[in-house]
């Protein structure tokens, strides 16, 4: 059984729909951003566990019509739910990062990629389903008056963004983001690299130096919720990437490839301050994240590796 997805109305204009897929320490993590304005547009879509209880949650807020589906890329936990949300409104324009959409129109090498990478998690979140190839639009060839599409691989190479009047809906480019306190702007804040391998750091910093060029006031991340002091986020991101290449260069220097991912993981738990809200989560949500961290480690390693064979 599904839990009913929640909607917090942020402003006039925007809302967050909570989707909650049955994994613990899921809950409050993944999500559908929601602008209505002069156009009306959702950004990301969720996994497809989810799917019915987000076209519940947009036909509860009113919406019969979607201009644009906004995909900040193709990973499962952000479009897995494509197809169904697709047939539910089949005049909205799909946006997609050029290099994502035959990934969608025939998802089995992404199923098995998935399910692969994440396991028990992939299965949970349900399979992909196809969708037609005239529903897309590339994001590089996206044009409105409403919203603008922006590039910005790294996290994945298929990777964009969106700007719409201050709002930026950054979803992993921005890393991951989120209070633990109350209020938006909580000092309890938890922030880390979404990196997994193939890791590029130089494509990665120069997609955040391209989002902080647009001076965005709030800053919406797929992972999770809506800040404010947007850039200087996106700045104290770019900061933390830094840090955690010094740091895990240092354990490889020190420890070699002994036990070097859990050593990497220690090191920033306990030096990293953007991660010192780790001990007050959860048990289930620290096992998520040591999840995550391990996929985000593993591609820095790479990209070091990569770095020192080809010096």
């Amino acid at each position: 059984m599904i839990k009913e997805a929640y909607i917090n109305r942020i402003s006039k204009e925007l809302s967050l729909i909570t989707l909650f897929p049955p994994i613990k320490g899921f809950s409050d993590f993944i999500g559908t951003w929601v602008y209505q304005k002069e156009k009306t547009f959702i950004v990301d879509v969720g996994p497809a566990v989810t799917a019915q209880s987000l076209i519940k949650a947009l036909k509860n807020m009113g919406i019969q019509k979607l201009d644009y589906i906004l995909l900040t890329h193709i990973h499962i936990d952000h479009a897995g739910g494509l197809c169904e949300v697709a047939e539910q409104f089949p005049d909205a324009l799909i946006v997609c990062h050029d290099g994502g959409i035959e990934h969608l129109v025939d998802p089995a090498r992404l199923w098995k990629g998935s399910v692969k990478t994440l396991g028990n998690a992939g299965i949970a979140y349900g399979e992909i389903k196809p969708v037609s190839q005239n529903r897309f639009l590339g994001a590089q060839h996206f044009l409105s008056e409403t919203v603008n599409a922006v590039i910005t691989p790294g996290h994945a190479p298929h990777h964009a963004s969106y700007q719409t009047e201050q709002y930026l809906f950054a979803g992993e480019a921005g890393g991951v983001c989120i209070s633990m306190g109350s209020g938006t702007d909580s000092k309890k804040e938890y922030m880390r690299p979404a990196t997994p391998p193939r890791f590029f750091m130089d494509v990665y910093i120069e997609s955040l130096e391209k989002l902080i060029s647009l001076n965005p006031k709030t800053i919406c991340y797929g992972h999770f919720g809506y800040k404010t002091y947007a850039v200087k986020r996106l700045k104290r991101h770019k900061e933390q990437l830094f840090f955690w290449k010094k740091t895990i260069q240092q354990e490889v220097e020190k420890t070699g490839n002994e036990n070097i991912v859990e050593n990497c993981i220690q090191s920033l738990l306990k030096h990293d301050p953007l991660m010192a809200v780790f001990s007050e989560m959860t048990q289930n949500m620290q096992k998520r994240e040591y999840g995550f961290l391990k996929n985000s480690v593993n591609g820095f390693l790479g990209y070091l590796k990569t770095t020192a064979d080809n010096s």
